[in-house]
């Protein structure tokens, strides 16, 4: 058994000791106690036990801990020490003449451990105070509301789980605002803004005005300090759905940046919400915010759906959808509520505005307008390669592919060993992302290699780059200029272009990990594009540079 350091029963010794009798214990404490008696981001794991110490005479709690149930019996000790020295209420440093506890171990183990401290440890049947503040823990976690109105949780679930599928954050940026008019349940219309362009938050916001909207960017553009954005973030009046990572991370990862699209969905687990500036951040809906929101989340998946190519346009476009979204009712009936859904152009560009400065920069507005190169379609530790497929296995992939995009004219100049490809092999589900990404975008117009430099390390780059049909330009690899095998492969694959008359392939395969990593059969190789190969000249962005991150 641990022993008090003879320092530490001095300091004991020395606190006045008064008539009172304190109660003690440790019990179970059940998820939904946690959650009220912490704040969410404390709660501990389930199994945990809760550590009381409570004065009998003033009937207040001097010290409450959380623990792990493999705590030991030192874990009581320490909450007692902390009761006696620092109470978590206002109280002064006291000595308790007497500790009753209901447990004999803890009744021996303290007796051991104090037996300096001139403290009458005696065992009880009962802890009449204790076992009221459990009561009334109880009490309160049985009238807590759910996070969701049961009868409508699993539909919204499904709606969550459709709106991390459409991935609007991949189309839409924050400033581009799209509305929904309900005109039930006293909300006229909800305006849409989408959180993930920054690859960090992901979810939507849906404004009950657009004042409540435009008051928040504009603070945010303007206030600096930490208070003012939370104060700025606490002004908001929006529901909202926001996604996080399911799984438990180590404490030490906790500054490593985790990208939740890189995870699987079933890692994924959204997060429902209400913000008012008089209410604060509320974690639960109650019944006609669980409606309204399952009507804009359906309305909204619809809209996109069915408008995401021209969504995807370098113009935000004027759209507008009518839609009937079916609401289940208490009694079984199905309530039809009629929707509009929006674009918002004009809101859009002032909202840029507002991060634009007074938006009287031409220079400002053309550099904002020029295609951003984008990194986030091939996924990390994919493998690349570049090289040639025979024409005989050109015609067999044309046929057994999943997905095939043929060339745009009756055929290839088929001279030369064979198709000069760009080959990315990847996990089976990445792969498929990949390739739906760039179905999305109309498909693959031309592959290039740009000039790319890093000024801080001296070093210059191949930036081998996809111009999707829609604009959108994606970095596939970073290849060192002065790597002399990537210059031979570089010089074949030109050449092979230049027979083909400017043909070429982009193959993405399956089987990262597998035996065919770096050599995939043809099992593994599930869509073949092809598209044209066109000079760093002809794409026209010029050289590139990275910029500093700050």
């Amino acid at each position: 058994m641990a022993a008090l350091n003879r320092s530490t029963l001095r300091r004991l010794q020395n606190l006045p000791q008064i008539p009172s009798v304190w109660e003690g214990d440790r019990r179970p404490l059940s998820n939904a106690d946690s959650h009220i008696m912490l704040e969410d981001d404390d709660v501990p794991e389930a199994g945990s036990e809760c550590i009381l110490w409570v004065d009998g005479s003033e009937g207040v709690v001097r010290a409450m801990d959380v623990v792990g149930s493999d705590a030991g019996p030192e874990a009581i000790v320490r909450a007692l020490l902390r009761a006696m020295e620092h109470p978590q209420t206002p109280a002064p440093a006291v000595r308790p003449q007497k500790i009753v506890v209901k447990n004999r171990e803890i009744q021996f183990y303290l007796r051991g451990v104090l037996q300096d401290l001139d403290i009458s440890i005696d065992y009880v049947p009962e802890l009449p105070l204790i076992d009221e503040i459990f009561r009334g823990m109880e009490e309160v976690a049985i009238n807590r509301p759910p996070e969701l109105p049961p009868q409508y949780a699993e539909v919204l679930m499904e709606k969550a789980a459709q709106i991390w599928h459409d991935a609007p954050w991949r189309t839409l940026r924050e400033h581009q605002i799209i509305s929904i008019e309900i005109n039930q349940w006293d909300v006229a219309s909800l305006y849409v803004s989408v959180l993930g362009q920054g690859r960090m938050d992901y979810g939507v916001l849906l404004y009950r005005s657009l004042e409540s909207l435009k008051r928040f960017r504009e603070r945010v553009v303007n206030d600096e300090s930490f208070e003012d954005l939370e104060q700025a973030f606490l002004g908001q009046d929006c529901l909202f759905l926001t996604f996080e990572s399911a799984g438990d991370f180590d404490e030490d990862d906790e500054d490593d940046e985790i990208d939740l699209a890189d995870l699987p969905p079933s890692e994924i687990e959204p997060n429902f919400g209400n913000l008012h500036p008089l209410e604060g951040l509320r974690s639960i809906l109650y019944e006609e915010e669980a409606l309204t929101m399952l009507v804009a989340l359906e309305a909204f998946h619809r809209f996109f759906r069915n408008s995401r190519r021209k969504l995807g346009a370098d113009t935000f476009p004027t759209l507008s959808s009518r839609y009937r979204i079916p609401v289940p009712q208490s009694d079984g009936a199905i309530q039809q509520v009629s929707v509009k859904v929006s674009t918002m152009p004009d809101v859009s560009v002032e909202l840029l505005d507002m991060l634009d400065g007074d938006g009287d920069d031409d220079d400002d507005d053309d550099e904002f307008e020029m295609p951003l190169l984008r990194d986030d379609l091939v996924p990390p530790n994919s493998f690349l390669s570049l090289g040639a497929v025979p024409w005989s296995t050109v015609e067999f992939l044309r046929v057994s592919v999943q997905f095939h995009q043929s060339a745009e004219i009756d055929h290839i100049n088929t001279a030369g060993d064979g198709l000069p490809v760009v080959m990315i092999q990847t996990s089976h589900p990445k792969a498929k992302t990949m390739i739906q990404d760039l179905k999305e975008a109309g498909g693959v117009k031309a592959l290039c290699f740009n000039p790319g430099e890093d000024p801080f390390q001296d070093e210059q780059y191949d930036l081998g780059i996809l111009q999707a049909k829609n604009g959108e330009l994606y970095l596939f690899g970073e290849f060192n200029e002065n790597d002399p095998v990537h210059q031979e492969a570089r010089q074949k694959w030109e050449h092979r272009c230049q027979l083909t008359n400017g043909w070429c392939g982009l193959v993405i395969a399956k089987g990262l990990m597998g035996a065919s990593r770096g050599q995939p059969q043809f099992k593994d190789m599930i869509a073949l594009f092809e598209v044209r190969w066109v000079s760093a000249k002809d794409l026209g962005i010029g050289p590139l540079e990275l910029m500093p991150m700050f």
